[in-house]
């Protein structure tokens, strides 16, 4: 069940903390949509032939700047070259500001499905540190106006982990989301990278990032509130109602194959990787001037798939399938690192059943670290 992933690489602004990919100037937009449309065509065999795609997913970027006509021009050459399941799920990250209702109401004329709405926060200071371009009030707006349209499968993103004296800002925010009534919720503690605004603010020492303990608890007190409202946290990052969870990133956790497509997109079919350039101007002159995808493979060994399924199952709720593990990539953890995985359980970190490694909610607080004392060396 592969899925096609489109990046969208425009913004109206740049987020402090961002380090995608993305250009402010939109005059390249209508001719990159076309060399995406053609890069389908270079890259047509790419997924299994005959593989029905269950998900697509315009991440950016932004790509509700997308006008009507060119989000119809990059799913109309889809469906025209791909075999696309009746029921896919079609997602669209959103940002508040752009859902205007005469937006909405065309993206509710689309074949999009489901919206990934670029909340971050209501505190407006700390939208304002963020350069986020909408406002609070634009955000329940923007959601509201989706749900009177007819969209219910919504997702928003909110960040935790900014500076602040106590933790009120995080618990309204918090108690904002929720009010909103979504089956979907992305959570995500602020990471400062070090090419963006924030990390050359750090480097200047003009931004101070709170103590770890601090956004542990928040951190902590996320989950609480998930589960008290009743959410599943079937991610580290991720949370929903019963039955909600989001399908596309759901394949990506689970090793399934997809198409990245645009540039710095990545592609997975299996037993390589893809990126693309990052690069807007070169990527469409590449494609619509010499015929070729500007891009680099990365063919994985048996040692890169193990360590890649480590770091991606021991994020879910599902867990690592130690027993999967041993039979397709010839990797015995419970052989090799059996005093590790003694250590894990014993400190409450992990549990151990039927050959499946799952993080207890401490041990979330330590995934990155747990993941890599249990990475396979070369």
């Amino acid at each position: 069940m592969p899925g096609i992933y489109l990046h969208i690489p425009f913004c109206k602004q740049a987020c402090h903390y961002c380090d995608f990919h993305f250009s402010t100037s939109m005059g390249l937009k209508s001719r990159l949509v076309e060399a995406m449309v053609a890069e389908m065509d270079l890259r047509a065999d790419y997924l299994e032939p005959g593989a029905t795609i269950e998900t697509i997913y315009f991440g950016g970027g932004t790509p509700s700047l997308l006008s009507a006509t060119e989000l119809d021009q990059l799913l109309t050459a889809i469906n025209n070259r791909f075999t696309v399941a009746a029921d896919a799920e079609i997602t669209l990250e959103a940002n508040p500001d752009d859902l205007t209702a005469a937006k909405v109401r065309e993206l509710a004329a689309s074949p999009v499905n489901r919206l990934s709405i670029g909340l971050q926060s209501f505190h407006e200071p700390h939208l304002r540190l963020m350069n986020r371009a909408h406002s609070a009030q634009e955000s329940s707006e923007a959601v509201q106006r989706a749900q009177d349209a007819g969209f219910e499968n919504i997702s928003v993103d909110l960040i935790y982990g900014i500076s602040a004296p106590d933790h009120r800002i995080w618990e309204a925010d918090m108690a904002a989301a929720f009010a909103l009534k979504v089956p979907h919720l992305s959570c995500y503690a602020l990471t400062i990278e070090p090419d963006t605004v924030f990390g050359r603010q750090l480097r200047k020492g003009t931004l101070l990032p709170p103590p770890d303990e601090f956004v542990a608890q928040q951190f902590e007190m996320l989950l609480a509130e998930m589960g008290r409202h009743s959410y599943e946290q079937y991610e580290i990052s991720n949370f929903c109602q019963s039955g909600r969870e989001s399908r596309h990133n759901s394949a990506y956790w689970a090793g399934v194959p997809y198409l990245g497509l645009g540039p710095s997109a990545h592609s997975f079919n299996g037993h390589s990787r893809h990126a693309t350039l990052a690069n807007n101007p070169r990527y469409i002159a590449a494609i619509l001037e010499e015929g070729a995808v500007p891009a680099t493979t990365e063919v994985l060994s048996p040692l890169d798939q193990a360590n890649e399924y480590l770091m991606t199952s021991l994020r879910t709720a599902r867990g690592c399938d130690l027993n999967w593990l041993r039979a397709q990539l010839g990797i015995d953890l419970p052989a090799t690192r059996a005093d590790y995985l003694t250590h894990l359980q014993t400190t409450g970190l992990a549990t151990m059943e039927a050959g499946w490694l799952r993080l207890t909610n401490e041990g979330k607080l330590l995934a990155d670290h747990i993941t890599l004392e249990l990475f396979q060396a070369g």
